[in-house]
């Protein structure tokens, strides 16, 4: 590879912050691990017995005639992406990470 594609393309990955998106990829699959099991070990058991569905929410179901609508996985699915969503900000402002990104010149 010629030195200045190089250059270029190492100045790419650092404006665009290629590195930071990866490390943040890797980094959300382990915390959407643990944030379900959160949900579903934890919360989704506590709210079945609440809502009456038998210790767990993403077995609630409604029967609609001949239909058998699951609406506790939706809601437990609901639920995952409001805690995910929720621990991903509080993260990303708690740990300063949305100030490190600096702007592009133009």
């Amino acid at each position: 590879m010629h030195m200045k594609s190089l250059k270029r393309f190492t100045d790419f990955v650092r404006e665009q912050g290629v590195v930071g998106l990866a490390v943040g990829f890797i980094l959300g699959g382990a915390v959407s691990k643990v944030v379900s099991s959160v949900v579903n070990d934890l919360i989704n058991p506590v709210l079945g017995l609440i809502l009456g569905a038998a210790g767990n929410l993403r077995t609630a179901s409604i029967q609609i005639g001949s239909a058998n609508i699951t609406w506790g996985n939706f809601a437990g699915n609901v639920i995952d992406f409001l805690v995910i969503a929720l621990v991903v900000y509080f993260g990303v402002k708690g740990l300063g990470l949305d100030k490190l990104d600096k702007k592009k010149d133009s």
